[in-house]
């Protein structure tokens, strides 16, 4: 019978290249906790746990704070999408940078002989600085303008890859821990409930650049196809409505 592999804590900073501190800090708020411990007290990292190290390392190179890669691991993120959204974000990175770098190039050479760059190759060039996808939703688009909604394209293309698993994976997994609150009729003042809406108005901020006006969009587009925001397409739309007051009382709530 053989036995599986163990890491102390520094072997495993060693190889991970992560500091023993930031292992323990990890351990500390649950991110990584080591499976076992020695008969000394301490730590052991299984080959399990490297795996979760690996999903940890794979999600924060994609810009992801360490409560939402917590989120996103305990909902349960498959390790082969996680492995595959990881590549396609790397070869995305690569082609930009590829189309960036063909388009000053050209532009370098114009310069170097002392000619001015054509419009359409300086539109190129910021468009391979700056371009975002030409993704929208129909319900957004009834309550936000062409130039909000550029604003929201503009966003998802700074937060890159992330943009999935905080819309996809974090989002709706806020709003089913709100809903078991609720129905296990934990008032809406309860520091966890006000905990879950502030992270929500995080996201909200994050995704929509702080703009009030685009805020209050997106809500109104939640309260007119809630299903689609909270990623639970069985429940009826009512019963998210009456999330949605929950959680706005919980936001009027005093701390």
């Amino acid at each position: 019978m053989t036995t599986s592999a163990t890491w102390k804590v520094g072997q495993l900073a060693e190889a991970s290249g992560l500091t023993v501190r930031t292992l323990h800090h990890w351990d500390t708020i649950g991110l990584l906790c080591p499976s076992q411990r020695t008969t000394g007290g301490h730590r052991e990292y299984t080959e399990e746990d490297l795996v979760r190290l690996y999903q940890v390392l794979a999600l924060r190179s994609l810009g992801l704070a360490l409560d939402t890669i917590a989120v996103c691991l305990d909902a349960g993120v498959d390790p082969a999408r996680l492995v595959r959204d990881h590549l396609a974000g790397v070869e995305a990175s690569l082609a930009a940078l590829g189309v960036l770098r063909e388009r000053l190039v050209r532009l370098s050479g114009e310069l170097s002989v002392s000619q001015a760059p054509t419009a359409s190759d300086l539109v190129d060039a910021l468009r391979a600085i700056g371009g975002t996808g030409p993704e929208s939703e129909h319900t957004l688009g009834r309550h936000l303008d062409a130039d909000e909604i550029e604003v929201l394209r503009t966003r998802a293309g700074v937060l890159g890859p992330a943009m999935h698993y905080l819309l996809e994976v974090e989002w709706p997994e806020l709003y089913r821990r709100a809903e078991r609150l609720r129905a296990e009729g934990t008032p809406p003042s309860d520091r966890k409930v006000r905990r879950l809406a502030a992270r929500m108005d995080e996201l909200s901020a994050l995704f929509t650049g702080g703009d009030t006006d685009i805020s209050a969009g997106v809500r109104a587009a939640w309260h007119d196809d809630p299903t689609a925001r909270s990623g639970d397409y069985g429940a009826p739309d009512d019963d998210w409505r009456e999330l949605a007051d929950y959680l706005d009382r919980a936001r009027s709530s005093p701390a």
